[in-house]
């Protein structure tokens, strides 16, 4: 069928001509899809405020020899503004639909558009801290993708844990046999904040000290980013207000 409609989420958009935009999406059954809104910049659009980054629609397309054409857009999550309005919020957002684009090149799941929708709420009503967020974001969007981390059990040998060693080559915590020398020393409570974000148990994330919040960060960031195989240039900008546990090496 030359139109089709699916429910997106919007993670990037790009202008063309002079009242057109090329809009990326994350959808929930055609995968990342690239369309021409066309004349969504002029201020006379109906749906042009409906295709701005982190909303999400019910949108009908029309499919193109190149790129498809959106035909209408209804708001069904209107969380850009609530983010773009805080700083912290609007960094965590930019991370997470960075890596949404990247994890899902030509196609996704409906679990993957699903956990970016959740997450994008979250942000959007500051359930959470916005670092804490996009943390459980990155983990679990990594195990959908089939790179789900060891938290527990040796990532390399499978001996049981927990274990005290994190390295992010070899798919997580590793027992002392298997770290090479170099590799990061985790703090026992560093790994439970690990095991709770992308268990989603809430109450222990939000219940963390500062230290353990921040350690977990970054060890989140490293694993992502060295399955991505080049950085998440958003997570730059990302602040976060806890310090580091300050982390002994191998």
């Amino acid at each position: 069928m030359p139109t089709y409609r699916d429910e997106v989420v919007v993670l990037r958009t790009h202008k063309l001509g002079e009242a057109d935009r090329i809009v990326t999406m994350l959808s929930r059954r055609h995968g990342k899809l690239r369309a021409v809104a066309k004349g969504v910049r002029r201020t006379s659009s109906r749906f042009g405020a409906r295709l701005e980054p982190f909303m999400v629609a019910d949108v009908q397309l029309y499919q193109g020899r190149s790129l498809d054409i959106v035909q209408q857009a209804e708001s069904l999550g209107t969380y850009g503004a609530e983010i773009a309005a805080d700083y912290d919020r609007y960094t965590a957002a930019s991370a997470m639909v960075e890596t949404a684009d990247r994890l899902n090149e030509s196609e996704t799941t409906p679990q993957q558009y699903l956990l970016l929708v959740g997450g994008l709420r979250a942000l959007s009503r500051g359930e959470h801290a916005s670092r804490a967020v996009l943390d459980s974001y990155l983990l679990r969007v990594m195990a959908l993708s089939g790179w789900a981390p060891g938290l527990y059990e040796c990532a390399r040998c499978a001996a049981a844990g927990p274990h005290e060693w994190f390295v992010a080559q070899l798919g997580g915590m590793v027992c002392g046999s298997c770290a090479p020398a170099g590799s990061a020393r985790v703090h026992p409570e560093t790994g439970v904040q690990l095991r709770a974000l992308i268990a989603g148990e809430w109450d222990v994330v939000d219940a963390a000290t500062p230290a353990s919040s921040g350690a977990a960060s970054g060890l989140v960031a490293a694993y992502a980013q060295w399955h991505l195989e080049r950085g998440i240039r958003s997570l730059s900008h990302v602040s976060t207000t806890q310090s580091p546990r300050p982390e002994s090496s191998r």
